[in-house]
C-alpha cells in the first residue's frame, strides 16, 4: 500500500464499499455525536467523511486534533444510510471507518477558519495566504486560472502560434508606465528594468521571421493600484506577421469567445466574429468611456446645440466658452422622489465634479430648475429628439468636453446601477478602434502620443505630412468586456522613416529615437515585415469568469493595495553589504525608514518592509 494514500478524497464511491483504503489530507471539520466522531477529511480534490467510534484506535487521536492538522487514515469503506447520503459530494454515498491514524502535522490555532465562508480582513488573508488558499472559493479561483491558461495555450497552438519566452531583465523605456528597476552589480550605476510588456522583443521576433508568437508573459508596472490592477500580472501576449487589423481580430476573437464560453457557467457570450467595433470618438460620446459596459442600455447624447441660446444661463455660459452639454436618460423614474435626483447630484460632487443637473418628468410634466429655465417647449423638443417618454428623467453633465464626457460616463454607470438596468448573466465584448494617434498635452503645451507610440498611423507617411496631428487616427485597438479593458494592441509601425516622423511630431529628435529605441529602430532598417498583435490580461479574464470584484482574488500570492507582500515581507530591508555590492547609497529619508524598520518601531506589515508610499496597469501589447 502507498505510504500516504490509495485514493484521493474525491474518488471513493459505492463501488469501493468494503475495500481497505488509505487517505491523507487536512482535518476540515469535526462533528461529535456522542461517542461517534465524524471528520471531513479534505485534500486538493475533495472531501471524504471519516467515522471513528469507541472501537477505533483513531478516535482519541482525532478528538484531540485541531482543525487543519494533516493526517493519514487507514480504514474500510462503508455505505452511508440512505438518510445520510450527501448528494452535494462525489463521495456522498460512502464514509470511511477509521481503523488507524498517523498524524503528519499538527496545526496550531488558526488565523482564519478554512471551513467557513466568513469574510476576513485582507491583511489577515494575505499574511496567511497559504491558509486562505485552502478555502473553497479561493482554491477554486486558482484552479479556474490554471484551466483558463491551459485553454488559452491550447487555442493559440491550434492556430499555429509558437510559444517563446522573452527576457525578464531588459532596458528601461522612457515611454509607458513607471518601471521596476533592478540595479546591476557588474555595471555600477546601471539598471535593468522588469518588463512592462514584452513589446519590443515580440516585435523583434517578427523581424527575426517567426511569424506567429505567443507566451503567457509576466509583466511588471510600478503604478498606483486599484481593484483591477496588480503590480505584477500575466498576459496572453501575441504577435503576427503580414497581418491587417482584421486579421488580428479574426484570430483572437475565437480564442477569447471560446474561453469565456468554456468557463462562463452558462452565461451568454458575444460570439466570435460578432464583437462590435466602436470608434474611440463614438465610445467617448455614447458611453463617456473607452471601456464601455455594453450590458448597460443607457446611451449618452450631446445636446449642446439646444443650449446655445437657452434661458438657462449656466449652460449658455459653458457652451459659449466652448464647452459641451451631455445628457444621460433615466427611464421610468416618475415614481422616484426628488431625493433620488438630489442624491445623484451629491454623488457627482463627492466624485470631484461641480454637480449633475437633472430634469424630472411625470405624466408629461417637467420639473427642476433646468426645465423651468429652458421652458416647456424647449424641453419637449429636446425629449422628442432623444426619443424619451413622458415618465423619463434626464441628467445633465456640462463643462469642457473631456470633463463632460468623464462625468457623463460615470453617471451613466451610476444611474444604471441605481435603476437596476445592467443586464446580468452575460459577457459582452467589443473592440474600441480608431484611437487618435496624438493628443494635446495641456501641461507641456505640446503634441504627444495618446496611446502606443509604436503604432502605425492610418494613412502612414501621407497622413503625418498632410494632416493636423490631432486628426490622425492610429491602427490601435482595445478589447473590452463588461466595462473592463482586457487588452490594448496595434498594427505596428515597422518603417523607420514613418517612426522618425511620428516621433518628430511629438517633439522627439532622430537622435533621441535612436538612443532610446536603438534595438528596434536598427532592426527595422534590416528588413521588417508588417506585423501586429495584442495581449489580453489573464488576471482580468479570470476575475470576470470567477465573478470576483478584485483581481487579488484570482492571484495565488498577490500583493496588497500598497504593493506589499504581507506573507513574505516584501519589499524588505537589505544589508549594507548588499547595497555596497550594488554601488547604492540610500538617501537620508530612506536611511531613516530603514532604521525604523530594523528597530521594529513602526512597520506596515509587521515585517522589515520599508516602502511607505501613498496608495499608489491596463495590460497592453
Amino acid at each position: 500500500m502507498h505510504a500516504y494514500r490509495t485514493h484521493t478524497c474525491a474518488q471513493l464511491t459505492k463501488n469501493d464499499v468494503d475495500q481497505s483504503v488509505r487517505l491523507s489530507g487536512w482535518v476540515h471539520n469535526k462533528r461529535d455525536h456522542g461517542g461517534v466522531l465524524f471528520v471531513d477529511l479534505r485534500d486538493h480534490y475533495g472531501i471524504t467523511q471519516i467515522v471513528a467510534d469507541s472501537d477505533s484506535e483513531a478516535l482519541p487521536v482525532l478528538e484531540k486534533l485541531k482543525l487543519e492538522s494533516v493526517v493519514t487514515i487507514d480504514g474500510t469503506v462503508k455505505a452511508r444510510d440512505a438518510a445520510a447520503v450527501n448528494a452535494n459530494l462525489p463521495t456522498g454515498e460512502i464514509e470511511v471507518f477509521a481503523r488507524a491514524i498517523e498524524v503528519q502535522s499538527r496545526a496550531s490555532d488558526l488565523p482564519l477558519i478554512v471551513n467557513s465562508a466568513e469574510d476576513y480582513p485582507e491583511d489577515i488573508r494575505l499574511k496567511y495566504r497559504f491558509v486562505d488558499l485552502r478555502r473553497e472559493r479561493v482554491h477554486a479561483n486558482i484552479m479556474l486560472r490554471n484551466k483558463v491558461i491551459q485553454s488559452l495555450r491550447r487555442r493559440m497552438t491550434d492556430q499555429g502560434f509558437s510559444e517563446f519566452q522573452t527576457p525578464i531583465l531588459g532596458a528601461s523605456s522612457p515611454e509607458g508606465a513607471r518601471d521596476y528597476l533592478v540595479p546591476s552589480r557588474l555595471h555600477a550605476g546601471r539598471f535593468y528594468a522588469l518588463p512592462q510588456a514584452p513589446q519590443m522583443f515580440k516585435q523583434l521576433l517578427m523581424v527575426a521571421g517567426f511569424d506567429r508568437y505567443f507566451q503567457i508573459a509576466p509583466c511588471f508596472r510600478d503604478e498606483d493600484l486599484r481593484a483591477d490592477r496588480s503590480p505584477e500580472f500575466y498576459q496572453l501576449d501575441f504577435e503576427m506577421s503580414f497581418v491587417t487589423q482584421e486579421d488580428v481580430f479574426n484570430t483572437i476573437e475565437p480564442v477569447l469567445a471560446g474561453v469565456f464560453e468554456e468557463f462562463s457557467g452558462g452565461k451568454s457570450v458575444t460570439p466570435a466574429g460578432e464583437f462590435p467595433r466602436i470608434p474611440y470618438a463614438e465610445a467617448m460620446l455614447k458611453y463617456g468611456s473607452d471601456k464601455p459596459d455594453l450590458r448597460n442600455p443607457l446611451i449618452i447624447s450631446d445636446v449642446t446645440e439646444h443650449f446655445t441660446s437657452s434661458g438657462f444661463g449656466l449652460f449658455e455660459k459653458i457652451v459659449g466658452g466652448g464647452g459641451r452639454v451631455r445628457v444621460i436618460p433615466a427611464p421610468n423614474t416618475h415614481e422616484k422622489s426628488r431625493k433620488f435626483f438630489d442624491d445623484m447630484n451629491d454623488w457627482a460632487r463627492k466624485e470631484g465634479f461641480a454637480g449633475l443637473g437633472y430634469v424630472t418628468r411625470k405624466q408629461g410634466e417637467f420639473g427642476g430648475p433646468i426645465a423651468k429655465n429652458h421652458g416647456t417647449e424647449g424641453m419637449e423638443k429636446l425629449y422628442a429628439e432623444l426619443g424619451l417618454g413622458e415618465n423619463d428623467g434626464l441628467f445633465f453633465a456640462a463643462g469642457k468636453e473631456k470633463d463632460a464626457a468623464k462625468l457623463a460616463g460615470a453617471a451613466r454607470t451610476r444611474v444604471a446601477e441605481e435603476l437596476d438596468l445592467i443586464e446580468q448573466g452575460c459577457f459582452k465584448f467589443c473592440w474600441i478602434v480608431d484611437f487618435p494617434m496624438f493628443e494635446w498635452d495641456e501641461d507641456l503645451k505640446k503634441v504627444d502620443f495618446s496611446h502606443n507610440p509604436f503604432s502605425m498611423p492610418q494613412g502612414e507617411m501621407e497622413a503625418l505630412e498632410t494632416q493636423d496631428p490631432l486628426d490622425i487616427k492610429a491602427w490601435q485597438y482595445d478589447i473590452v468586456c463588461n466595462g473592463y479593458e482586457l487588452s490594448s494592441g496595434a498594427i505596428r509601425n515597422h518603417k523607420p522613416e514613418i517612426m522618425y516622423k511620428a516621433f518628430a511630431l511629438a517633439g522627439y529628435s532622430q537622435e533621441e529615437v535612436d538612443a532610446n529605441f536603438s534595438g528596434m529602430i536598427e532592426a527595422f532598417k534590416l528588413g521588417a515585415p508588417p506585423h501586429g498583435g495584442s495581449a489580453p490580461g489573464i488576471d482580468r479574464i479570470v476575475m470576470l469568469l470567477a465573478d470576483e470584484p478584485n483581481i487579488r482574488e484570482v492571484i495565488a500570492f498577490p500583493m496588497n493595495q500598497r504593493a506589499q507582500d504581507l506573507m513574505m515581507g516584501a519589499p524588505s530591508v537589505v544589508s549594507a553589504k548588499q547595497l555596497r555590492e550594488l554601488n547604492i547609497q540610500l538617501s537620508p529619508k530612506a536611511r531613516e525608514a530603514t532604521e525604523t524598520a530594523r528597530s521594529g518601531e513602526s512597520t506596515d506589515m509587521n515585517t522589515n518592509a520599508t516602502v511607505r508610499d501613498e496608495d499608489p496597469q491596463a495590460q497592453d501589447g
